[in-house]
């Protein structure tokens, strides 16, 4: 870690200044969990292929909505057999540390941080969570979690009987939907947090950003204005990337070309312990 580097944690560390982690599909990936943009989220409805970005959407929800169930189920459970790794640990101890002056904000819907002890209240899934739902029809604005007697899918499985009644809305009988922002979708408030996440930018000191690629529009507009206030960036991923560059574009912060396993505790250790 170089020296200047390790100066300006401590010296967050020592002050008042919020602390904001930005997550994306790297620190899950050391989990062993695909990004699904991939081959691994392909799937096949009769003799068409269809790509995640054309799975994911309203769209084919409201036409084919026990495949797209199917397709959320079988990454549910791809998601439930992964285990949160030193990253996601480290992330446990800042927020420990910390308390109201940490705020995580991921990408990911694996819930792998809540699992690894991230409190809810300072995590803000800005893209859903893949063990949720919530009424299709939107009756009521409320996320359930999806019901334990629902289980993972493999690719070849289709919905049981009981599946269908269970992947109802509580509140109204209606069909439930995936409590995922889908491709089609905008970001708002309750189901996304996404005035809270612009909030927590604009008073942020230190923005921390590991393993994202910047593909999507809430987390480019949290890192930017980040930068506007005047915060600094350190973003951590195993490729260059539109984050490393704002994060040296003023000479404050650092890009850290390490795997966030290794790279996150080394820092927290610095900020909490050093």
């Amino acid at each position: 870690m170089p020296e200047a580097m390790h100066t300006l944690l401590q010296t967050v560390a020592k002050g008042s200044g919020r602390i904001t982690v930005l997550t994306g599909a790297g620190i899950s990936a050391e989990s062993g969990i695909p990004t699904f943009r991939g081959p691994e989220g392909y799937w096949t409805v009769g003799s068409t292929v269809y790509q995640p970005q054309e799975m994911a959407t309203f769209r084919m929800f409201t036409h084919q909505p026990d495949e797209v169930w199917k397709w959320y189920l079988y990454r549910m459970g791809v998601c439930a057999a992964a285990e949160p790794n030193p990253g996601h640990q480290a992330l446990v101890d800042m927020e420990h540390h910390f308390g109201d002056r940490f705020t995580l904000i991921t990408q990911n819907v694996d819930g792998l941080h809540l699992r690894a002890g991230n409190t809810p209240a300072r995590t803000f899934q800005i893209h859903g969570n893949v063990f949720h739902m919530r009424c299709s029809l939107e009756c009521t604005d409320t996320i359930y979690e999806i019901p334990p007697g629902v289980q993972p899918k493999t690719k070849e499985e289709s919905l049981t009987p009981s599946d269908h009644e269970l992947l109802r809305c509580p509140h109204c009988g209606a069909r439930s939907r995936p409590h995922i922002l889908l491709f089609d979708e905008s970001y708002n408030e309750h189901h996304y947090h996404f005035y809270s996440s612009l909030k927590a930018a604009r008073e942020t000191t230190l923005l921390i950003v590991v393993g994202t690629a910047g593909a999507t529009n809430l987390p480019n507009q949290v890192a930017n204005e980040v930068h506007r206030a005047g915060g600094i960036i350190i973003d951590v991923n195993i490729e260059t990337n539109p984050f490393a560059r704002l994060a040296e574009q003023d000479g404050r912060g650092f890009f850290v070309r390490q795997p966030s396993a290794s790279a996150l505790p080394a820092i927290t250790e610095v900020m909490i312990g050093g």
